[in-house]
């Protein structure tokens, strides 16, 4: 005889919930809940095999949550370091690849010395600089030529983008001498660098590659607004 079906207190069903805050904390939350309790329970299995057998199928299906990764080289191997960390570090399985500590996971980079360089041109920036010191290190020739005639134009092209006016060449030949310690002289040179016009045109064709095109705006038909509508002919006609 079937039990009849008792019907459950609300009270009881509300007093029963779990929320998250009340729950284990995550340690990797991309994979969810379910899967840091299958690890958990893994790692309590006593047998080694049926342990490492387990682990297995975790590996399977934390790839199959990720299979856009498949192709990535050395993604079994994040798989298994991201199953020894979601375990705690208490996974005892065989696996393939060497496993992490945890000293080794709560390392700290190396702080990171910026470069504070208080240039005396700025709109020329750091790079010019040491595309200078660059060639100040080559030896004299056509090489070196090249370069320098590549870095004085290059310097032209940065001194128009900020300042929206015609530059001389001698007044490039001069921040260059200055920058390169007096190595780099061509003040008293017949070299002319490329025409300003064209700088301007190349830096507003980059300037509006890299700036998003907005949505155009219409401008109103002022024919069509001053045009009035024609009237048809059964508009004024009185209704019968």
């Amino acid at each position: 005889m079937t039990q009849k079906y008792t019907k459950e207190n609300a009270n009881d069903v509300v007093f029963n919930l779990e929320y998250n805050s009340e729950r284990q904390h995550l340690i990797i939350p991309e994979y969810g809940r379910h899967l840091q309790k299958l690890i958990d329970q893994a790692t309590e299995i006593v047998d080694d095999v049926d342990r490492n057998k387990a682990a297995k199928y975790i590996i399977q299906v934390m790839g199959s949550l990720n299979p856009h990764l498949r192709d990535v080289p050395d993604f079994q191997h994040k798989l298994w370091d991201q199953l020894f960390i979601m375990s705690d570090f208490r996974l005892n399985v065989d696996s393939p690849y060497p496993i992490p500590s945890r000293e080794v996971l709560q390392l700290k980079p190396d702080i990171l010395n910026y470069p504070q360089n208080f240039p005396k041109y700025r709109f020329y920036g750091n790079n010019i600089k040491y595309m200078i010191d660059v060639a100040n290190k080559w030896d004299e020739g056509e090489l070196k030529n090249a370069l320098v005639k590549v870095i004085a134009n290059h310097m032209k092209k940065s001194y128009l983008s900020w300042n929206k006016d015609t530059v001389k060449d001698d007044v490039i030949f001069e921040h260059l001498y200055e920058l390169s310690g007096g190595k780099i002289n061509l003040t008293q040179s017949s070299e002319e660098l490329l025409n300003t016009t064209d700088l301007m045109r190349t830096n507003k064709r980059v300037s509006n590659k890299i700036m998003p095109a907005g949505q155009p705006k219409i401008a109103p038909n002022k024919s069509a607004k001053n045009q009035k509508t024609p009237i048809h002919k059964n508009q004024n006609r009185k209704p019968i």
